[in-house]
């Protein structure tokens, strides 16, 4: 977790740093990275938690907007002297601590931002979300399987090499629909089914087993969402 957060810091800097390129002088840039990792690091107040560095990071908002707001301060004219640092004048807290929360800059804007930063997360949610759509249309297999479990798969595949979701949001949202389709169906069946009669219970599972599926898959794409922007 540790590893990971720490990554996390490291990316935002650079790509404020990035932003900069062409925008601050070298040193200016370099200055303005360092104080950037360091205003982080005293918000982080040493937290190894991944979530907790997300929420930080989140509430300075756009790397490129601090970057921007850097170059405005530097291109001011400098204040009168005074006994504070040559850089701030006395008094003064640093440009780079957190900006109000405001419309730009609040949780649904955080949150917005943190979706368009993750295509890859949300384009696995769309694709188990799209699975569960195509049940009720009665695809014809791709050879032996059904199309909604092809696009599951690779939807599932997708939530689990992503680097965002801890392992068990990873089986909780790509297993829903298969645990639902599974253990749902038979439940379902079985209460449904009142005689001892094993053919009547298969087709009753077959009947009930796609839209189980689909009950999962809601509910694994909604944990997922969830979770992407609790841990963004």
């Amino acid at each position: 977790m540790t590893e990971r957060a720490d990554q996390m810091v490291l990316n935002y800097v650079s790509k404020a740093a990035d932003a900069a390129h062409g925008v601050l002088r070298p040193d200016q840039r370099l200055d303005f990275a360092r104080r950037l990792r360091a205003d982080i690091e005293a918000e982080r107040r040493g937290s190894p938690n991944a979530r907790d560095v997300a929420k930080v990071l989140a509430r300075f908002g756009d790397p490129a907007a601090l970057a921007e707001r850097e170059a405005h301060r530097l291109a001011r004219p400098p204040a009168a002297p005074a006994t504070g640092s040559p850089r701030t004048p006395a008094g003064a807290r640093s440009t780079l601590r957190l900006p109000a929360v405001t419309a730009a800059t609040g949780p649904v804007a955080a949150r917005g931002r943190a979706l368009r930063e993750r295509p890859r997360d949300v384009a696995a949610i769309v694709m188990l979300v799209l699975a569960a759509s195509l049940v009720p249309f009665g695809l014809p297999a791709v050879a032996i399987f059904q199309v909604p479990v092809l696009v599951w798969a690779a939807g599932a595949a997708a939530v689990l090499f992503s680097d965002t979701w801890t392992v068990g949001d990873k089986l909780a949202g790509a297993g829903a629909p298969l645990f639902g389709y599974t253990v749902g169906g038979v439940l379902v069946a079985g209460l449904q089914v009142a005689e001892p009669d094993l053919e009547a219970f298969v087709a009753r599972f077959f009947e009930v087993s796609g839209v189980m599926f689909m009950i999962g898959t809601a509910l694994g794409a909604a944990w997922l969402g969830y979770r992407l922007l609790d841990v963004s």
